[in-house]
């Protein structure tokens, strides 16, 4: 077998002037010169089970009378020859069983494989592509107008004169839209609970400021039952401020773990969608390279006019086929990465959002019972308080001195007997 391989190996430098010869004539193709774009083969041999449908799941390019060789232009997925690996896009068909392809159409090809059961061998030659010689500056316009075109309507297209090709309005472009909305939520979400968050501290500062003010109230009435009336007042607002910080601490984690969601997961997942975007749009044009080349090849027969990258091996096309199947890969790898990113986002917002909500409306919950439940205990009115002898009618400012006042005014009263007296026994002295 190795043998009949070498003996079907091309000679890449030509040995005659293609001048010389004519299209039309007989052996044309055995002396035109390859143009092989600085690539190089190898030969080898797979042997490939069929399915139960009779294929080994390739699609066969070229062949005479217009292209020297024939190649494999496409594998299908999940066929024996995609399963096995071996072939790629762009390689050439060499014999089939030991029968050369040599000089045969591809229709005859194909049915020397349909007419195998079980087992075939393929001969071929195994071309070795550098995809970056493939990447020329004619895909990467193509990259910019699916990118163009990816955000228009199909009727904006269609009055443009722009082709929406099969892959526009992705489903995951649609999950991109609806990851922004879902993002404007989450902010929304985060702006009402720190504008709630705001107002309850506020709110638990005036409970402290009035338990304060009661308090001090309480402890400067004179009177047993209003004083602990007001006492008891002070201290259900005191715990109301406690139960707003014990629910500001319960609630203030949901905007960390929002805010995680909203500008970690969400920009990764942005970003990874973007990536696949761009894997897409790559693919899609080497799509329309392809589909350009086969027009072109198309109008030539048509015409029955030779075309040179035809009649020299098609290499060039060939090469785009091996870029399209490697960027093909890429598409479909990606996509699934994107697909399985995706639904773990949904199920972790859908879980997280919740979560986060009953957490928050369970601590709402508790702060307005806790308070209610506080305040319903603290029935203290009508409180009744004896204003003549109240804090509002004379001053207790003195009431906590220890006597001292109460001594210095004994001694004041002292001095002022002592000073009449003295007053009165001049008095006596000066009459005497």
């Amino acid at each position: 077998m190795d043998e009949y391989i070498h003996e079907y190996e091309y000679c890449l430098v030509p040995t005659f002037d293609p001048d010389e010869y004519d299209p039309e004539e007989d052996g044309y193709f055995e002396f035109l010169p390859e143009d092989t774009m600085g690539m190089t083969v190898t030969s080898g041999v797979v042997t490939l089970q069929k399915d139960s449908q009779n294929l080994i799941g390739i699609s066969i390019g070229g062949g005479a009378p217009l292209c020297p060789c024939l190649y494999v232009v496409q594998i299908f997925d999940n066929t024996p020859a995609a399963k096995d690996g071996t072939l790629d896009s762009g390689d050439e068909i060499v014999a089939v069983n030991g029968q050369s392809a040599k000089g045969r159409t591809k229709v005859e090809v194909a049915k020397m494989i349909q007419s195998i059961k079980g087992e075939v061998s393929i001969a071929y030659n195994k071309l070795h592509a550098d995809p970056k010689q493939g990447k020329s500056l004619d895909i990467v316009l193509k990259k910019v107008k699916h990118r163009v075109v990816e955000n228009m309507s199909s009727n904006t297209a269609d009055a443009l004169g722009l082709s929406r090709a099969i892959l526009c309005n992705d489903g995951l472009v649609k999950k991109l839209d609806e990851l922004e909305k879902v993002a404007d939520t989450y902010k929304g979400l985060i702006d009402h609970t720190k504008k709630l968050l705001k107002a309850t501290f506020e709110l638990s500062q005036s409970h402290r400021a009035f338990g304060e003010v009661f308090g001090a109230i309480g402890v400067r009435e004179p009177q047993p039952a209003a004083s602990e009336a007001f006492t008891k007042f002070g201290e259900a607002h005191r715990n109301m401020e406690r139960f707003a910080i014990k629910m500001l601490k319960t609630v203030k984690p949901m905007i960390s773990d929002l805010n995680t969601y909203l500008n970690k997961a969400v920009p990764d997942t942005r970003l990874t969608i973007k990536k696949y975007l761009d894997v897409k749009f790559e693919y899609l044009a080497y799509c329309l390279k392809v589909k350009e080349m086969d027009d072109e090849e198309y109008s030539y027969a048509a015409l029955q006019e030779p075309l040179y990258r035809v009649e020299t091996g098609n290499y060039e096309y060939r090469l785009v086929l091996r870029c399209r199947q490697d960027a093909r890969v890429r598409f479909a790898k990606m996509r699934s990465d994107v697909l399985v990113k995706i639904e773990l986002l949904d199920q972790k917002h859908v879980q997280d959002i919740v979560f986060q909500l009953q957490k928050f409306v369970s601590a709402m919950a508790r702060y307005h019972n806790d308070c209610h439940t506080v305040m319903k205990e603290a029935v203290v009115f009508p409180i009744e308080v004896d204003l003549s002898r109240g804090t509002f009618t004379y001053d207790t400012s003195n009431q906590f001195n220890d006597g001292e006042d109460e001594e210095e005014e004994e001694e004041e009263t002292e001095d002022s007997h002592t000073a009449m007296n003295n007053s009165q026994t001049g008095d006596l002295i000066s009459t005497d």
